[in-house]
């Protein structure tokens, strides 16, 4: 179970618009680079760039190094808010 803290921290991680479509783009597309969410995107890179390290602070995406690129999938977390937020539909 989590704390308050916790959970408060996941649902800043997550709420912004942007964020929510990041999100909804690894659903699809795992395995981007900062670059190539940008890109699909149409925003800026810095723009880009400072919501994935939100996400990943927030513990809702992860990170894995790819020689020169470093990709972005959903965590179970992630997954689990996509879904979530699909209710709210």
């Amino acid at each position: 179970m989590r704390k308050p803290r916790q959970l408060e921290r996941l649902v800043r991680g997550f709420a912004n618009h942007r964020r929510i479509e990041i999100l909804e783009l690894l659903e699809k597309s795992p395995e981007l680079s900062v670059v190539e969410i940008s890109d699909t995107l149409k925003i800026n890179y810095k723009t880009g760039a400072d919501h994935v390290r939100r996400l990943a602070i927030a513990g809702i995406i992860m990170k894995r190094n790819d020689n020169n690129f470093v990709r972005h999938a959903l965590t179970n977390d992630g997954k689990s808010i996509l879904k979530f937020l699909r209710t709210l539909e």
